[in-house]
């Protein structure tokens, strides 16, 4: 598949979690994705695997966390590979604080489905608000 449909894929992704379409979401995944969230000794950390690992991911993020804004804002797509800049403020609910942090999102696509993402975000932020129940490696 072109960028411009790579691309495409992507943002339906995005349009199915912000509808809070789960399963549109995953369908959108290749059945062995790799799902890769940063921060080593956080709650949601790091690498699931498959459409039930990614299952599972989002399961995790709703029992960890509360999505109180969240931005994609910036779409750079090159063949296979799509990036998104962003922004999420989110309440953690171990510690009931709020961050607010910026984040790429990075998109590997093969055959028209999502083979691989990859999440950049500030997890020391990430880190402060869990406060004593977890700290970020890197």
């Amino acid at each position: 598949m072109g960028t411009q449909e790579n691309l495409q894929v992507v943002k339906d992704g995005y349009t199915a979690y912000g509808c809070g379409d789960l399963a549109s979401l995953l369908a959108l995944l290749a059945e062995d994705v790799e799902w890769i969230i940063p921060g080593a000794g956080l709650p949601l950390a790091g690498t699931y695997r498959g459409r039930e690992g990614a299952a599972k991911f989002f399961q995790k993020l709703a029992a960890e966390s509360e999505v109180l804004d969240f931005q994609p804002r910036e779409f750079v797509a090159d063949g296979d590979c799509v990036l998104v800049l962003g922004s999420e403020r989110v309440k953690v609910k171990a510690t009931n604080r709020t961050i607010e942090v910026d984040w790429i999102m990075a998109f590997t696509l093969r055959n028209g489905q999502i083979a691989t993402f990859r999440e950049y975000t500030d997890t020391k932020v990430i880190a402060d608000a869990y406060g004593s129940t977890a700290r970020a490696a890197g």
